[in-house]
Order: C-alpha cells, then structure tokens, then sequence
C-alpha cells in the first residue's frame, strides 16, 4: 500500500513540475507566454578573413538552435523577439611558439581562431531585455594539422558556442 501511494505521489509531482506555468523550460529558456514568435536577421560576413559561408553557416546555425530550444515559431520579420547583427571579425593568431632546431627559423606550434559577432536583440514585448553585444570565442589549434581540411569544423565549433552565449543573454536571461 505504501508503495502505492508513493508512486501516485511521485506521478503527480513529475507531472506538475514537467507542466509548469510555460515559462521555463529544460533548456534554461524563460521565455514569456505571450512571446510567439522569434525573427533572426542574416549575420552578414563583415569579417576580411575566414571562410566565405561564414555568413550561411552561422545565420542556420542560430535558426536551428533556437527552433529546436524553445517553442517559439521561426518568422522573416517583425517577430516578437528580433535578433540580428553580423560576423565583425575572424583572425588567426599563433599561441605557443617553439625552438627551431639546427639554424632553422623559430616557428608557432599553436594557432589560435578568433571569431567575433555583434549581435542585438530586441525584445518587443519587454525591452527591458534588449542588448547590442559582442560575442567571441576561439579554438585553438595544433600548426602541424592541415588548417584548410579542418578549418570548416573549427568554424562550426565556435559558432556553437557564440549561439549559446547569445541564446543565453537573450531567452535565458544570463
């Protein structure tokens, strides 16, 4: 009997902390009820260097993220939160030098990408919410690896991490 009734009790407190008031979710996201919509802007590639679909690349990667972590529905403009901004910059820096052997040149065993987007959001039932940022990340990298054969997965690597910087300042309020 006991087990009975702590069953039924576990049931009804799983079922009432998975309903909620749909204001949180798993995701960390805190999103209003009265917020339906999201439009993401293209994040043009404003950068001098780094691979040319940058822009594609990370504009799909912060659609889908948001599609998949919260319910709000995807539209072209006017949405009820708006994001948008541009890829303002990529570079390439070494990080560890070493010691050239036998009259060889010194050289840089660790490479270092950068990549830098300003993005803002805006929020138009609360603007209380509203940013104008700059989010960056970086991944660093061993020189005796072939950066051009790589170089699309590092990208893809920071950009995961810049979308969940930015999810995080925006629905998650972090």
């Amino acid at each position: 009997m006991n087990l009975r009734i702590f069953s039924l009790l576990f049931l009804l407190v799983a079922i009432g902390l998975s309903s909620g008031c749909g204001v949180y979710s798993f995701t960390g996201a805190s999103i209003s009820p009265d917020v339906k919509t999201i439009s993401i802007g293209t994040f043009y590639n404003n950068a001098p260097l780094g691979p040319s679909n940058m822009s594609v690349l990370f504009t799909e990667n912060i659609k889908d993220y948001f599609q998949q972590n919260t319910s709000l529905e995807l539209v072209d403009n006017n949405g009820d939160l708006q994001i948008e901004g541009y890829i303002a910059n990529y570079t390439i820096t070494p990080v560890a030098a070493t010691a050239g052997s036998q009259g060889q040149a010194d050289f840089s065993a660790l490479s270092r990408i950068t990549i830098t987007v300003s993005a803002s959001y805006t929020n138009v039932n609360d603007p209380t919410f509203d940013f104008d940022r700059t989010f960056s990340f970086f991944k660093d990298y061993d020189n005796s690896i072939n950066l051009p054969a790589n170089e699309e997965a590092f990208v893809e690597e920071i950009f995961d991490q810049i979308v969940l910087d930015i999810f995080n300042a925006s629905v998650a309020n972090w």
